[in-house]
């Protein structure tokens, strides 16, 4: 299964421990009003080119009736990029202030083909159901359910939940595993913890940071590396820096813009 690259971003800034069946979540990582904004490159030929940016936001926000936070996450690719390969990807997240997930919805053309993932949340009697709806590069929609008896996690809610543990026990080589919903499954992720090294990201800041690498869902008997990131050593843990192993080249997205 090929991984796309805005799924590959939204994982690689993965690094919580193990998650268990008690959803609410203290967020002391974060708060309402967050923006980032990234340079992406490309190696074309020996040649790094700048491809494009992205720009991530937290927003107070309401869903259905009840107080909420939004998180929402654009992809752009620009002209010289899109003569290789397009890319508009939307990523949107409702979760309550406790970060337990509401709704998510990724809108994604790469290439030429456009697919969509959305998932909704209901909580009833202590489980946890997701409804899932995906449109595939055919234009058909198909729909599924998943029921367990511990948290389910979207791309950006499985984000913002991570950022707010803290790894400070790990060890180089540390494996975590997490589950992730999209519009048509639920999988067990794998990150492997590196170690720390400082970095200067493109907002000309130097930072300390954890490094962890993504391993390929249907490859990690091989340990085949699909991506490597950088986020910063401190209770906030931004993502500074993001390296994508790609079957057609290798990305990477720095750290352009933050407040």
């Amino acid at each position: 299964m090929r991984k796309s690259l805005i799924a590959g971003v939204i994982l690689c800034l993965l690094f919580s421990v193990q998650l268990h069946a008690q959803c609410p979540t203290e967020n002391t990582a974060f708060k309402a009003g967050e923006r980032l904004t990234y340079d992406l490159y490309f190696n074309w030929k020996f040649i790094w080119v700048k491809c494009g940016a992205a720009h991530y936001n937290m927003h107070s926000a309401n869903y259905k009736g009840q107080n909420a936070l939004r998180n929402d996450l654009l992809f752009t690719s620009n002209k010289r990029c899109d003569a290789v390969f397009t890319m508009r990807d939307t990523l949107i997240s409702y979760m309550t202030p406790q970060l337990v997930p509401l709704y998510f919805r990724k809108g994604s053309l790469e290439g030429k083909h456009y697919t969509v993932d959305e998932v909704w949340y209901t909580y009833p009697k202590g489980k946890s159901h997701v409804k899932q709806h995906y449109l595939n590069r055919h234009g058909e929609w198909s729909e599924h359910h998943h029921e367990s008896d511990d948290c389910n996690y979207d791309m950006l809610s499985i984000l913002a939940l991570a950022r707010t543990f803290s790894p400070k026990d790990y060890k180089p080589g540390h494996r975590i595993h997490f589950p992730m919903a999209t519009g048509k499954k639920v999988e067990e992720q794998t990150l492997v913890y590196r170690g720390k090294k400082d970095w200067k990201a493109n907002d000309r800041k130097t930072y300390h940071c954890l490094i962890f690498s993504l391993l390929d869902y249907e490859e990690k008997s091989k340990d085949k590396e699909l991506l490597r990131f950088y986020v910063t050593d401190d209770t906030r843990h931004m993502p500074v820096r993001i390296d994508f192993y790609l079957k057609f080249g290798t990305a990477k997205a720095y750290l352009a813009k933050s407040n």
